[in-house]
């Protein structure tokens, strides 16, 4: 019977997860415009300055191309690998 250790090649990131600072977040829609998997739209909620914010709809289907992140002109974004966890190695 072998030890069980976790190696690196046996994370593997199959999707992202999209977080949001919401007061930064300035309502402007771009990131919503160009998400390529149509996961962001507008809130009815409003952060601390006023501004209708950034909601995250299916956030597991995220591919994190990071075009949200990139595109957002107040850095409200941050696009984070969601690590999966593929089996272990015998040692």
């Amino acid at each position: 019977m072998g030890l069980k250790l976790m190696t690196k090649s046996n994370v593997k990131s199959k999707h992202s997860q999209v977080k949001m600072i919401v007061d930064r977040c300035k309502g402007c829609g771009f990131c919503i415009e160009f998400c390529p998997q149509h996961i962001l739209h507008q809130s009815a909620e409003t952060n601390s300055k006023g501004y209708h914010t950034v909601s995250i709809d299916n956030s597991y289907k995220c591919t994190g191309c990071n075009i949200c992140s990139m595109i957002c002109p107040e850095f409200a974004i941050i696009v984070v690998p969601v690590e999966e966890k593929s089996g272990v190695a015998d040692v």
